[in-house]
């Protein structure tokens, strides 16, 4: 009886030793990485204005356009004389980032003796990428001149936007 006690004990031995040595059947593990980027805040700033120039209205309407290079277009029955120039805007942010740039679609400029005129605008990119001086996008526009335009210095506002992609 002994033996057979003790070969019990040594079985039972042995099978628990087997099972603290055995993987646990639904334990896992697995790590993971955190990651983050940081960019710098934009900043936007503007460093020449849409300028049109000087515009001699005509009997019927017409437009003046201004390319985003600065280019000048002086419509039909219009006389346009000085210098025109397409606003200019600095962006500053982080080297290589890629930004979008957009804004308004169109502005209205009051006149100083009443009257006004629309201005559709038009943007040099949809995105520019950051260098280490940063980045700038140009707008230009087409304005549209009434027939016999009431004479004054007309001027409007409009918003750009700048954003990270």
């Amino acid at each position: 009886m002994r033996t057979t006690g003790m070969k019990r004990a040594l079985l039972g031995a042995a099978i628990a030793v087997f099972a603290m040595n055995a993987p646990a059947a639904h334990a896992a593990t697995a790590t993971g990485t955190a990651t983050a980027k940081i960019l710098r805040q934009i900043t936007l700033t503007n460093t020449s204005d849409l300028q049109f120039a000087t515009i001699i209205s005509g009997a019927t309407a017409s437009t003046v356009a201004v390319s985003t290079a600065g280019a000048a277009t002086c419509g039909a029955g219009l006389t346009c004389t000085g210098t025109t120039t397409a606003a200019n805007f600095n962006v500053q942010g982080t080297e290589g980032a890629v930004v979008v740039v957009g804004g308004d679609a169109n502005v209205t400029l009051n006149g100083s003796l009443g009257g006004t005129m629309t201005s559709t605008l038009s943007y040099s990119s949809p995105t520019i990428t950051l260098g280490a001086t940063g980045g700038s996008f140009q707008v230009g526009g087409t304005l549209n001149v009434g027939a016999n335009q009431t004479a004054g210095d007309y001027s409007g506002t409009f918003n750009v936007t700048a954003n990270y992609q």
